[in-house]
């Protein structure tokens, strides 16, 4: 524990001064008062013999001054007694014949237990030049009697008493009442005292001590800031004043200290610029600045025969590239810049530390090859992991002579080529990590039975062919982990029991065929494994051997071909306590499961084909995920007395009917409840509402609940993701709902909500995703009472609803994520996600589905850079807001089906990212901008059934667009459209073509007329409709090949409707929509390429590509109106 060692520095300092204590000992002679004191002080001292290396040694057969631990001088005075580590406890008062010692110079107390306040006795002890009384269980105020021993040149009070609670005090007396006096002094090491004062209070308390020499407060409650009158006492060589919160940057005048050895500032909120020149104390060899992460600092050249030993400056804001200069520090063993944004690449001169023992650069920024190390003979500890090394390993030699390593790190990085042999020959070497890298190859070693290796882990890399027979080499391996890589054939299982130290084995996610062909079931096959991990392995059975295996804590067997039934044994394992099982063939549970003693945390079933009522939940399970099954019962009406401990629970893509049961409100520490996509009806129980105080995930969406959303959100709401999705819910948005500060995702499409714009929900900075689609929310959109509103939003969707009025560009300009130049590279990886389990890295990932080109899509992880907004199928009207135009980052904009007139303004230039706009069914006019043409990610564009005019711009992007996107708007021309622009167009063609003729309007009337005597009967008899459909889907598919192109007929629109949501528990990425009205696009059954597909308005009917590819690495963005769903990862 780093608080202990910290603390702990200045205790070692003083075992390393002790012992001058015995240099002046008198042998033989000790005066008869003094050995009658040393035994009186032995029989009121409490300690156990048995742990006594020096008083239990004191007799009166021997001369005092040859006791253990006592040292005379030459007239047998006792003027030394050193008695630490002896547990001493129960402590002494005054009256201790200690005090009576009145000679002593030197007296040692540490390691102790006393537990009781230091007494006020020692100032009868004036004589004392050393005094320490560290980490002896002391207690209380810290007397006053103490500033009295004047000749005092070490004192030692510290303490780990705030541990317990219990503080050693210096509060009255303070710091300067204590060291008035003690002008003498030269060590005052007080670490772990309390003793609470500002920078300037107790800077200038020690300005008296004029030849202090080292100094140590760690942990003492001291403030900043960080005063620069402590260069006054320049003899100063130790500073350590860990742990406090001074808060302040560090003086240059700290250069000052010409005498300085070692300054340590570890966890001291320290910020500003670390002055450089501290580096360049020629005396120094100790600095320690680590866990100050506002602290900055870049490092300045080193100079030559430079004294440093160590430096660490982990978790800090240092950046900047490595000097090479480094490598004058020849002195330097312990080398840390962990969690610092240090970049560029690590200099060569590394290798000129011959005396490096401990290195530790991870977390950085750093790139290039991996440095020369080879020099380093006495390196036990190399940690380069998550960076941006790239390249490979020099040499099959690279790691040759380094005979001391015991630890190898170099995850997250991007080495390639091919991992040395000499790496597994070394002799003390314990841990070879190298995931998540791209090495390719293992290279074959022999001879290395003798090797203390326990620990390979090679996961996530390209590593490929067979299964590595040389691992079976390593017999004291305990953790072998090649997860994630390219292997390939089959392995027998058997063949790894002869690596009877394993407890980690992870096998998962290779193109391996595991063949589970132990069949010994009791506990000697692999008799110490703790965690098995054979995820996609091509498992067909559970593998029976474990089933007596008592010290198996995590099994993963997921993404297998698993089938028939869960054993009974499984939840026998006592120690078990992390199962998954998902994405199997499993059907159902073996009996009998009742009276099971499971001490499961985490438990799995989720993508199986379990049917029938719900099993038996764990009494201690914190994570259940039973999602994408077939159970099909009531959710059990006592639930919530199974889920005391639970904090994620999925019943999610499921058959449960009947109602919410209340009992759900007794989970308390529930964080995330998933009950989306069953058949659960009646309504929310309200309790669920104030459950929101921990509970950051509620998704209800695709029921039958009803009534109305209750309004019961507490105050201290911590709800970041609420999905009521296609319900039947009525009513109002909640008031309370504006208690929810942190909401990130609202979700409320496809419900009977009555309301209007949400503008109670104005000051949820947090907010991201809004859908309000396909409700009855009326009136004007926008808060223009509010200076800003809604500055995370990414994704809103506000289409088929009653809206009215102009769009507010002026409340548009708050949405400033729309406008965001967020890196896209570094987005693809942030997603909206609630974390579950902080330490196992378990999330809920948000996902939402976007209306975008013409198709619905879900984006199952949705990237913080992705933006969309829908405000089709309302009564909008007036000009198009400018404001819209300036989101840069926009991907997709749909206000199609509007009364929006005016142009389309030029500025559309500006959405670079556009992937997808639609303004059809408006009544814009005007020319269309030739800006539009720039959009070189424009891939969907409909501007049809507006008042468009003059000729159709030129440019790559606009011409591959269909006729579609522009026909209905009678006064454009020129490609793609057949109709030609020409130069001049004379009046009276104009007049013609405004004019009627009667003669094709009676023949449409008649035609119109005919067609109704027919097809109405048709629309109304269903099986007359069905077949007329049938022979429209013909004709169209025995044409539209002739053109190249391929007709996909759609199926009965009310049949996709009723089955959409149960289809969607068969496959992980399938949708659920139903019709929404007559504008709404229709969707497509299956798999298809979207990006191949076009769709004909005016058919509704979808037209595919044959000979169109689709794009292999599409954005999730790409293909994009809103409804959240969640997963799990």
């Amino acid at each position: 524990m780093r608080v202990t060692v910290v603390s702990l520095l200045s205790f070692i300092l003083c075992y390393l001064i002790y012992p001058s204590i015995h240099i002046s000992v008198a042998s033989g002679k000790c005066l008869e008062d003094q050995q009658s004191l040393l035994l009186q002080l032995k029989n009121d001292l409490t300690f156990n013999p048995e742990n006594s290396s020096k008083l239990k040694l004191w007799n009166q057969s021997i001369a005092c001054c040859d006791w253990s631990g006592v040292a005379c001088d030459n007239d047998g005075r006792v003027i030394g007694l050193e008695l630490s580590g002896e547990l001493i406890s129960g402590g002494f008062d005054n009256s201790s014949s200690l005090f009576s010692l009145q000679y002593l110079q030197k007296l040692n107390l540490a390691a102790n237990n006393f537990n009781s306040v230091i007494p006020s006795g020692f100032n009868k002890l004036d004589k004392l030049t050393y005094l320490n009384l560290s980490y002896a269980s002391f207690l209380g105020q810290i007397p006053i009697e103490i500033s009295q021993l004047t000749r005092l040149v070490t004192l030692d009070i510290s303490s780990l008493s705030y541990l317990t609670g219990q503080e050693l005090k210096l509060e009255n007396p303070n710091l300067r009442k204590l060291v008035q006096n003690l002008t003498s002094i030269r060590q005052l090491y007080l670490d772990g005292v309390s003793i609470t004062a500002q920078g300037p209070e107790w800077s200038n308390a020690l300005w008296s001590l004029h030849d202090l020499q080292e100094l140590s407060m760690s942990h003492c409650n001291l403030s900043g800031p960080l005063d620069s009158s402590l260069t006054r006492l320049e003899n100063l060589s130790v500073i350590i004043l860990d742990q406090n919160n001074l808060s302040s940057p560090v003086p240059e005048t700290f250069a000052n200290f010409k005498n300085l050895t070692t300054l340590s500032l570890a966890y001291c909120g320290l910020t500003g610029n670390f002055p450089q020149k501290i580096f360049q104390i020629g005396a120094l060899s100790i600095i320690d600045i680590s866990f100050n992460i506002n602290l900055h600092g870049l490092f300045p050249d080193f100079p030559l025969n430079g004294s440093l030993q160590t430096l660490r400056v982990s978790n800090t804001s240092f950046s900047g590239a490595f000097p090479h200069s480094i490598g004058n520090m020849r002195h330097l063993s312990e080398l840390d810049l962990s969690y610092c944004q240090f970049n560029g690449t690590l200099p060569n001169s590394l290798s000129n530390l011959t005396e490096l023992s401990y290195l530790d650069l991870s977390f950085n920024i750093f790139t290039g090859p991996m440095p020369a190390l080879g020099m380093a003979k006495k390196l036990t500890h190399l940690d380069i992991s998550h960076n941006g090394l790239n390249g490979g390993i020099p040499s099959s030699s690279h790691f040759e002579g380094l005979h001391n390593l015991v630890s190898i790190d170099l995850r997250y990085n991007s080495i390639n080529g091919t991992i040395p042999s000499s790496l597994f020959t070394l002799p003390s070497l314990q841990k070879i990590q190298l995931s998540f890298n791209q090495f390719s190859q293992l290279e074959e070693f022999i001879n290395v039975s003798s090797t203390m290796l326990n620990t390979l882990d090679l996961s996530s890399n390209n590593l490929s062919g067979p299964f590595p027979g040389s691992i079976f080499q390593l017999s004291a391996l305990s953790n072998l982990k090649l997860s994630s890589n390219n292997f390939n054939g089959s392995l027998q299982l058997n063949k790894l029991l002869q690596l009877r130290n394993l407890t980690t084995l992870d096998l998962s996610y290779n193109d391996l065929s595991v063949h589970v062909n132990v069949t010994n079931a009791d506990a000697s096959s692999f008799p110490n494994i703790s965690n098995l991990n054979l995820a996609s392995c091509n498992l067909k059975t559970f593998p029976g051997f474990l089933r007596n295996h008592s010290r198996l804590t995590s099994l993963d067997l997921s993404h297998n071909q698993v089938q028939g039934k869960v054993p009974n044994w499984v939840w026998k394992l006592q120690n078990l306590q992390s199962l998954n099982i998902s994405h199997n063939l499993l059907t159902g549970l073996e009996g009998p499961l009742h009276n099971l003693t499971s001490n499961l945390v985490s438990l799995d079933l989720s993508n199986n084909q379990l049917h029938g009522t719900i099993p038996v939940f764990p009494k201690y399970a914190v994570y259940l995920d039973y999602s994408r099954n077939k159970f099909s019962s009531v959710i059990p009406h006592d639930i919530g007395e199974y889920l005391s401990s639970t904090i994620f629970l999925s019943l999610s893509n499921n058959s449960f009917h009947g109602s919410i049961p209340h009992s759900l409100c007794n989970a308390s520490n529930l964080q995330v409840l998933d009950l989306s996509i069953n058949n659960i009806s009646g309504t929310i129980p309200s309790c669920l509402m104030t459950m929101t105080e921990t509970l950051g995930v509620l998704n209800l969406r695709v029921n039958n609940l009803t009534g109305h959303i209750p309004d019961m959100f507490p105050a201290s709401c911590a709800l970041r993701t609420l999905d009521l999705q296609k319900n039947n819910f009525d009513g109002q948005i909640p008031k309370s709902l504006a208690n929810c500060s942190v909401l990130e995702v609202l979700d409320l499409a496809k419900n009977q909500i009555i309301d209007g714009f949400p503008c109670l929900l104005k000051n949820i900075s947090t907010l991201r995703v809004l859908v309000l689609r396909k409700n009855k929310f009326h009136g004007h959109i926008g808060c223009p009472k509010t200076n800003g509103t809604w500055h995370m939003l990414q994704i809103v969707d506000l289409a088929f609803n009653n809206f009215s009025g102009e769009l507010p560009g002026g409340c548009f300009t708050t949405w400033e994520a729309m406008t965001s130049d967020e890196n896209q590279a570094e987005s693809e990886v942030n997603h909206i996600r609630f974390e579950v389990l902080q330490f196992g890295k378990i999330y809920y990932q948000d996902s939402v589905t976007v209306t975008s080109k013409g198709q619905r899509m879900e984006l199952v992880k949705i990237l913080t850079v992705f933006t969309s907004i829908d405000f089709s199928s309302n009564r909008f009207q007036g000009e198009i807001p400018k404001q819209l135009f300036d989101f840069k980052a926009l991907y997709v904009l749909n206000l199609s089906n509007n009364a929006l007139s005016g142009q389309i303004p030029s500025s559309i230039g500006n959405l670079k990212q556009l992937e997808s706009l639609d303004l059809s069914k408006n009544s814009l006019e005007g020319k269309i901008p030739t800006e539009i043409a720039s959009l070189s990610f424009l891939s969907f564009l409909n501007l049809s059934f507006n008042h468009l005019s003059g000729k159709i711009p030129t440019g790559t992007q606009i011409q591959s667009f269909q006729e579609t996107s522009f026909i209905g708007n009678k006064g454009l021309c020129g490609p793609p459209l057949p109709i030609n622009c020409s130069a001049n167009t004379s009046p009276s063609m104009t007049e013609s073509v405004m004019g009627f003729d009667w003669q094709y309007i009676s023949t449409g009337v008649g035609f119109g007329v005919g067609a109704g005597l027919v097809f109405a009967p048709l629309m109304i008899w269903e099986r007359g409709r069905k077949w007329s459909n049938d022979i429209i889907d013909k004709i169209l598919m025995a044409v539209l090949p002739l053109f190249g192109l391929a007709y996909t007929p759609i199926g009965d629109d009310e049949e996709e409707d009723d089955t959409e949501d149960k289809e969607s528990n068969m496959t992980e990425d399938s949708d659920y929509n139903d019709e929404e009205d007559d504008w709404s696009y229709q969707r497509f059954r299956g798999r298809y390429c979207v990006f191949c597909s076009k769709l004909n308005i005016t058919m509704k009917k979808v037209i595919h590509d044959p000979s169109c590819t689709c794009y292999h690495h599409s954005s999730p963005a790409s293909n994009s109106t809103h409804s959240s769903d969640s997963y799990s990862s």
